[in-house]
């Protein structure tokens, strides 16, 4: 998001938001007029604005500039808010560029040659400051919602930049639009969307300038195309940015879900080393882990190091785990273990039902622990 909505959650003005939009065009356009026509065709500008969208952002904007602002308001209703508003703004800058789009500019891009700002033709430059404009305003909105949800983000990380820029731009296989969330969007611009988000796979290995010519192409579907007389830049904008923000919802949610799950169990149970092998067992029952149980197992060994200073250089380098190693544990251990059949019981439902296996393992660890009773 930009730094001016940041402020205007809520608000539902169109004069104002056709003026924050304006302004946030106005740089857009600024600092497209800095792109060589190299930049453009070689993706190169995604490396430049991913920079120029996050830098100072980042460092004004974290959990306590949003708690100011929102202090005692659920973060699933702040989110809810910044998802329309960005709808709301996506869709008006597409309708300020709509006007300036002819046919002719998806064959220039084609042709762009040259290294100098000055052999961009202007079409093409129109075409930029929409997607620019675009690309900043879902980057931000990812960035936003991970903060609201508490999700730790360091974006000097190149695993944790590829992670915002994979959920922002949803593309991950495009499942986003092939969910139930697609029914949100009209019947008739489903093609569209669909479209829109066809071949939708990256790999980390292509890096920034492949994302920006993926994310070229992909808008170039925009131009010149009516979807019942209106400029399909104000659909596709509204909705692919809503569309976007949805799934960032969906993804930090569920990633804060599971770290709220690893600070509740650290904080109940009175055997945390005990906890990560138990825990373990469980989720290697079914010798098949989830993104969700490596998550949880991931920050329960984090809360474990950095609040009971415990480092469990043995489970660190297992490779196969024998289970009779958890039972000799859990009978080494005095005392009532039931916290230890908590953990067990939440950590199966981490992502979903418990299945056969983690429920044979839960059984068994419910009988030794009650027979000590």
């Amino acid at each position: 998001m930009t730094e001016t909505p940041s402020d205007a959650v809520g608000t539902d003005n169109d004069d104002t938001d056709r003026k924050v939009v304006e302004q946030e065009q106005a740089e857009i356009r600024e600092f497209v007029k800095g792109l060589s026509a190299d930049d453009i065709k070689s993706g190169n500008w995604f490396t430049k604005l991913s920079a120029h969208a996050l830098n100072s952002y980042t460092n004004k904007v974290d959990w306590q500039y949003f708690e100011k602002r929102y202090a005692g308001v659920p973060a699933d209703a702040v989110v809810d808010q910044r998802i329309k508003m960005a709808a709301r703004y996506a869709a008006l800058e597409g309708g300020l560029s709509a006007g300036a789009y002819t046919a002719a500019v998806a064959a220039t891009i084609g042709s762009l040659g040259g290294a100098s700002p000055a052999t961009v033709p202007a079409a093409v430059a129109t075409l930029m400051v929409d997607v620019a404009f675009i690309t900043r305003l879902q980057l931000r909105l990812a960035y936003d919602i991970a903060v609201l949800y508490r999700v730790p983000l360091d974006l000097s990380d190149p695993d944790d930049m590829w992670k915002l820029i994979r959920v922002a731009f949803t593309i991950k296989g495009g499942e986003v639009v092939r969910g139930s969330v697609v029914k949100a969007v009209p019947a008739i611009v489903r093609p569209v969307i669909k479209r829109f988000y066809s071949k939708a796979v990256l790999t980390a290995a292509k890096g920034l300038p492949f994302v920006g010519k993926f994310l070229l192409q992909r808008n170039v579907i925009k131009i010149g195309i009516p979807v019942v007389g209106v400029p399909l830049a104000v659909v596709l904008n509204r909705y692919t940015t809503l569309l976007a923000g949805r799934h960032a919802q969906a993804v930090f949610r569920n990633e804060a879900r599971v770290i709220e799950l690893a600070e509740n169990l650290n904080r109940q149970s009175r055997h945390p080393q005990l906890m990560l092998w138990v825990a373990w067992l469980v989720i290697a029952a079914n010798q098949k882990i989830t993104d969700d149980e490596t998550l949880l197992m991931r920050h329960l060994v984090r809360l474990v190091r950095e609040q009971h200073q415990v480092v469990d250089e043995q489970l660190a380098h297992l490779v196969d785990l024998d289970p009779t190693e958890v039972w000799r544990r859990i009978d080494a251990e005095p005392g009532d273990l039931s916290d230890i059949l908590d953990v067990a019981d939440r950590v199966a439902t981490v992502d979903g039902a418990a299945n056969a296996r983690e429920k044979a393992v839960i059984s068994e660890l419910g009988d030794r622990c009650r027979h000590r009773v």
